[in-house]
């Protein structure tokens, strides 16, 4: 019974100790899990903590920007996503989400004539995919090129990327009911990851 009692009681003041801080490391993990479970204003707490504590990490933080754009800060995600391409400048995504917050702040035309200029992306279908935001091709070339680049092994994630970006671009120019079949089929995907996570995350905030 001594024991039993001890035990607990131990157990009870170990409770009321001060728990160490979450560390860098923790606080990114638990953004990301925060971010999937569409906790998106905790997972933007977690991401700006991990700045604050450790700033240098700060351009790698794509993921930041993608929850300040569902958070509706749409200035500070464009000055995340200019702020990554100092770290990852042939990254056609990040050029394509830095769009999307100027789309969101300053109108399409804006967001076009903004667009972040990028090396190459050598993944399917990702030229496509910034020629479309770029206003020089049609949704039509982003599917095909999914459909029928790279290795067929490949092809499933490929067409994530290609239903996902060409579903945002149909909704920032706002062709909302196009938009919609090409999120859905991302949503659906068998994608794993934060990207995997944004598809079901934009799904279901737009119903």
């Amino acid at each position: 019974m001594w024991l039993i009692t001890f035990a607990l009681l131990g157990a009870a003041l170990a409770a009321l100790q001060p728990s160490e801080p979450p560390s860098v490391e923790e606080l990114l993990a638990r953004g990301q899990e925060a971010f999937k479970l569409g906790e998106n204003a905790a997972a933007l707490a977690d991401f700006d903590r991990v700045v604050e504590l450790a700033p240098e990490i700060e351009p790698q933080l794509w993921q930041r920007g993608i929850a300040q754009y569902y958070a509706g800060a749409f200035e500070a995600c464009v000055q995340q996503f200019e702020l990554h391409r100092t770290v990852n400048p042939d990254d056609v995504e990040n050029a394509v989400w830095h769009f999307l917050c100027m789309a969101r702040k300053d109108g399409v035309e804006a967001a076009r004539a903004a667009l972040l200029p990028v090396g190459p992306d050598a993944r399917v279908p990702m030229r496509q995919i910034y020629e479309l935001f770029e206003g020089r091709t049609d949704t039509e070339a982003v599917l095909e090129a999914a459909k029928t680049e790279g290795p067929a092994s490949r092809r499933s994630l490929w067409m994530f990327y290609a239903d996902l970006y060409v579903g945002l671009y149909l909704e920032a120019v706002g062709d909302v009911d196009a938009a919609r079949k090409h999120l859905d089929a991302a949503a659906k995907a068998s994608v794993g990851g934060y990207m995997g996570d944004v598809a079901r995350v934009h799904a279901t905030l737009s119903q």
